[in-house]
């Protein structure tokens, strides 16, 4: 079964809620073992239960994204627990909110440092055991402001700009390493990061209304999309940044 991911090792940052832990999830049922990473252990200690009961290893670890000898030294420790690494999922991310006039350099450095800069300094270093190994699957996760530009999240706008431009630097120059190097892009989900645009429920009902299946996402959805991207099924696609977004992008 082209689909299964029995035996993997997936690395899944930004583990502790929302999409990442849904994704992670989703990779443990299809048979990977897993490594969920966040700032704290304690908020993965439920996932990591949920896991073990499936039958799966699972290494929870923490780690902060904004410090790289952190982000650089997971990889090496996963690979010394584990043998290997398989996949590697970065799904961290953070938000600021405020017109583009009121924007710090503070918020630009945050925003940059986690949605960015952390990305690509995982994919590194997990690529360096993946080319060893002589394949891996990355799976970004992209943004609506990857394409489009919203009011109010200017600075996150460009850092989502920057996963996807990533993703498609690094799927055509690792590609000779059979690396596969792909983002989903999440339309509109209800996550902590989006929470307070669906208390306006004049907004709520404006955000459903132009999503053509009539309806938020929910983690399900982009942890399929997950596991098709981590597994041998999507051996023949790379550098592609895939809308999961209920028809948002096309309407």
């Amino acid at each position: 079964d082209k689909f299964r991911l029995d035996g993997k090792v997936a690395v899944v940052i930004g583990a502790s809620r929302g999409l990442g832990q849904g994704m992670a999830r989703a990779l443990a049922e299809a048979g990977a073992n897993l490594v969920p990473v966040a700032r704290t252990l304690s908020s993965l200690e439920k996932l990591a239960e949920e896991v073990r009961a499936m039958g799966r290893t699972c290494v929870p670890m923490r780690v902060d994204v904004s410090n790289l000898s952190e982000v650089r030294s997971l990889m090496d420790t996963v690979v010394e627990r584990l043998g290997r690494i398989d996949i590697l999922v970065n799904s961290q991310g953070t938000q600021v909110r405020k017109p583009a006039l009121e924007m710090t350099e503070e918020d630009w450095d945050t925003l940059m440092a986690v949605n960015l800069k952390s990305v690509y300094f995982a994919c590194q270093a997990a690529a360096r055991h993946m080319m060893r190994q002589g394949k891996g699957k990355i799976i970004n996760v992209a943004s609506l402001t990857s394409v489009l530009g919203l009011a109010n999240i200017t600075i996150y706008g460009a850092s989502k700009g920057g996963v996807a431009s990533l993703t498609k630097g690094l799927a055509v120059e690792w590609a000779r390493h059979r690396i596969n190097v792909n983002a989903v892009l999440p339309g509109y989900y209800i996550t902590e990061l989006t929470a307070d645009l669906f208390k306006n429920e004049e907004r709520a009902k404006w955000v459903i209304s132009r999503i053509p299946l009539g309806r938020t996402g929910n983690p399900e959805d982009l942890a399929s999309a997950a596991v098709f991207l981590a597994s041998e099924a999507s051996d023949y696609i790379t550098g592609q940044i895939i809308p999961v977004d209920g028809g948002w992008l096309s309407a």
